[in-house]
């Protein structure tokens, strides 16, 4: 079989594209890894992602790929190993169901409802992100993982809460959520984010921590505006 070529563009700091990183080694899939400055964009970025001109696109011997839900899919149809969906037509809708709201739901309430906001604006927003996260408690019932007893497409696309979500309350200085309230999601956050893969693929804390709290500034100010 030739050589395939397989190239994941990212940033450093998107958590996006890292739900592709994990993906391919997980079924180990060999790639190269191409960084963009999204304030400087690539003509290649460009021209494999023109519609929304953001990472990742994946490239496959050639062919891109947009949008990280959307790669998942991909890569899972075309790497057999190690799959991330499960068998059954009704479970693999469930767990689109899953993934889909976690982008459209946690974060959108997390970032841009808490992270982004201040004052009576982010109070108002934390009883909703309660609930959401809640949803996700419950999900969690009687499993190690959102995949059952492995890394599942549903683990990969909330990953980011695993270590990004620490993250967000150190800058805000708030603590969103607990052992009491949710045992589950702290313990999932604790399986996945140690899990060797996973683990070895964060970004640095401490760059990340400035990055959020420089994000949050500038958005802060333009609110004010």
């Amino acid at each position: 079989m030739a050589e395939e070529e397989v190239k994941v563009f990212r940033t450093w700091s998107s958590p996006f594209p890292l739900r592709v990183i994990w993906a391919l080694k997980l079924k180990g899939v060999e790639f190269d890894t191409v960084y963009e400055d999204l304030s400087n964009k690539s003509p290649l970025l460009l021209q494999y992602n023109p519609v929304h001109k953001k990472v990742p696109v994946l490239l496959h011997n050639g062919k891109p790929i947009c949008e990280s839900l959307v790669i998942l899919e991909y890569v899972d149809e075309r790497w057999k190993q190690f799959p991330l969906l499960p068998q059954d037509p009704h479970e693999r809708a469930k767990a689109r169901f899953w993934a889909k709201f976690g982008d459209d739901k946690v974060f959108q309430s997390i970032v841009y409802g808490i992270l982004f906001k201040q004052g009576k604006e982010r109070e108002e927003e934390i009883p909703r992100a309660m609930e959401i996260l809640q949803h996700l408690e419950e999900e969690l019932k009687g499993k190690k993982f959102f995949g059952g007893e492995k890394i599942g497409l549903v683990d990969l696309a909330l990953g980011w809460l695993a270590y990004y979500l620490g993250i967000i309350e150190e800058v805000i200085g708030l603590k969103l959520i607990d052992q009491e309230k949710f045992p589950l999601l702290l313990q999932w956050i604790q399986e996945f984010s140690t899990a060797p893969i996973i683990q070895e693929n964060w970004p640095p804390r401490d760059e990340l921590i400035a990055k959020f709290d420089a994000s949050r500034e500038a958005a802060l100010a333009r609110g004010l505006k």
